[in-house]
């Protein structure tokens, strides 16, 4: 028996979140799969089990729209599978499809192997006009976009900027279940909506801070930002102490300096070139 005949099996009930691109969908999903008591969800490429990812990649990772539409309806077979089995593995017994269109959040479904959508909610019903004009703004102007995930989880796989975590706690009332925690704000890889920048400055203070505590690294002597649309390039001349293995001392503060300051700013960084332009001797204090 193939995995999708084991999905019918399950007797999932699949319902379906349909509303116009940046109209707040993402930001609301967690609300309307609370009230229908829904702890599974399909948006974007990803499969979020109350607020985790559990299988997928970000649509948004992908370089063109072209592609994210594609990602976002697992037209590729590697894709789907990974989803199918999160599905077999988790057994839900009813999940919610984000989408755009009843044509999209159908597709979805057909693609997967999932029965027939039992309900379509629409933005209409769970925000206002205002709210929406508000949500699709943002999106236009700044090319924000929500992910209703906690900023940990999305940074995993996602190649894009990850412009700021958004902390949200609400509740539908006296003694029910709150419905939204964090959230994950994205610019997709392929928007050229503005910039997200950092001052140059607090990768210079990160760095310095690390360096402090590598026994081989004597002192920065420059630090050159530059941003390449994907991510940050870093350019570093040090001076390293005496009688130390440079070449092990470099790589392991390159390591270690790359994922703190992309957990810290959640910017990838793309390259960092260390050039070592003076050596240390601490018993003479003189540079050679």
């Amino acid at each position: 028996m193939d995995l999708l005949k084991e999905l019918f099996i399950h007797k999932i009930e699949v319902y379906a979140f349909v509303g116009p691109s940046g109209t707040g969908k993402s930001y609301r999903a967690q609300m309307v799969a609370s009230e229908k008591g829904i702890d599974f969800i399909i948006d974007d490429g990803l499969l979020i089990k109350e607020n985790e990812v559990v299988a997928g990649e970000s649509a948004k990772k992908a370089p063109t729209k072209i592609e994210t539409v594609k990602h976002a309806l697992f037209y590729k077979e590697e894709e789907k599978q990974e989803i199918v089995k999160a599905l077999k593995h988790y057994k839900p017994e009813k999940i919610l499809i984000l989408g755009t269109s009843d044509g999209m959040v159908k597709k979805i479904a057909a693609n997967l192997g999932l029965p027939e959508i039992k309900e379509i909610i629409y933005i209409e019903q769970v925000a206002t006009k205002q709210e929406m004009e508000t949500a699709r703004r943002i999106r236009v102007t700044e090319g924000k976009h929500v992910i209703p995930v906690p900023t940990f989880e999305i940074k995993k796989d996602f190649s894009g900027y990850l412009l700021d975590p958004l902390q949200i706690f609400k509740s539908k009332g006296k003694g029910q279940k709150p419905y939204i925690s964090e959230k994950s704000i994205i610019r997709p890889t392929f928007s050229y909506l503005g910039n997200f920048t950092i001052s140059d400055t607090v990768f210079r203070q990160i760095l310095e801070y690390l360096a402090n505590k590598t026994e081989g690294i004597h002192k920065i002597q420059k630090v050159r930002v530059s941003n390449f649309g994907e991510g940050a390039s870093l350019y570093m001349e040090v001076s390293v102490t005496y009688g130390v293995n440079v070449m092990k001392e470099i790589k392991e503060f390159k390591e270690k300096a790359k994922k703190e300051i992309e957990n810290l700013t959640s910017m990838n960084i793309v390259d960092l070139e260390i050039i070592v332009k003076n050596i240390y001797v601490p018993e003479s204090e003189e540079n050679i």
